[in-house]
């Protein structure tokens, strides 16, 4: 018994500080030559300050290496979620459209928007990654709800400096206390929010779309290897009402010209 709780301690330490010194690094490296100049990287916050999105490729690619070590599925969900997000923050900045209803509209009109990429990108993803990372059919399909709705609800409560990365450690805690793949996958996500944390507070970055979606794909694919299938249809179903309630909360917002996400 202390022989498995020292191995599962040690598994998910080195995912966590693989994690942690790739975010680091990553985001170092790119404030010191951002590719394409500095101005493409400087966006303005909830409180108009410039920050910048160095932390956002940083994390999402710790969190993927960190994840693809454990479970190569997972490790290619929060990729995928990381891609679509950073395509969000290079062309999506200053479009005024927030929720479901906006970019689907837009799509009917035949506009592709970045919003509608995120839509049908990530939980295409997840649910790739819940068909490798689960046997039946039905928790595959829970799998992937799961993956999308995570990587939704973390970006969707990235409105103030550092919150989604203390929502990361938080929710992640417990998932790193399991044996296995599922808390080794939480502690991936962790070490890299952990990793950016005081910059991100300080407000000197912001992990943007970009990490906010790949650190949810990172927690998701957590749950989605080690939960069992009431674990799932839970963790599925309080994702989908808080992606209801979010998007009402962004058409609100937009109707009274509040500002709702810390990147606009």
């Amino acid at each position: 018994m202390a022989g498995r709780a020292g191995g599962r301690v040690r598994g998910t330490g080195r995912s966590f500080a693989l994690a942690a010194v790739l975010a680091r690094a990553g985001t170092a490296a790119l404030r010191a030559v951002p590719p394409g100049g500095r101005d493409r990287w400087e966006r303005r916050n909830h409180a108009g300050r410039g920050v910048g999105l160095y932390a956002g490729p940083a994390v999402a690619l710790a969190a993927a290496a960190g994840a693809g070590r454990v479970r190569p599925a997972a490790g290619f969900a929060v990729r995928a979620a990381g891609v679509c997000g950073a395509y969000d923050d290079a062309v999506g900045a200053g479009d005024p459209r927030r929720g479901f209803r906006a970019h689907l509209s837009a799509l009917r009109d035949g506009e592709v928007t970045s919003g509608a990429v995120k839509l049908f990108g990530i939980p295409a993803a997840g649910l790739v990654a819940g068909a490798l990372l689960r046997e039946r059919p039905v928790d595959k399909v829970l799998a992937g709800v799961v993956i999308a709705g995570a990587a939704h609800f973390v970006n969707l409560v990235d409105v103030r400096p550092g919150r989604a990365a203390a929502v990361v450690l938080a929710l992640g805690a417990a998932g790193s206390a399991r044996a296995g793949a599922a808390g080794e996958l939480s502690a991936a996500a962790m070490g890299a929010a952990a990793a950016v944390l005081p910059d991100d507070l300080g407000e000197r970055v912001m992990i943007g779309d970009t990490g906010a979606h790949a650190l949810g794909a990172a927690l998701g694919a957590a749950a989605a290897a080690g939960a069992g299938r009431a674990g799932l249809l839970a963790r599925a179903g309080a994702l989908v009402a808080a992606a209801v309630y979010g998007d009402k909360v962004s058409r609100t917002a937009r109707a009274e010209g509040r500002q709702c996400h810390s990147c606009e």
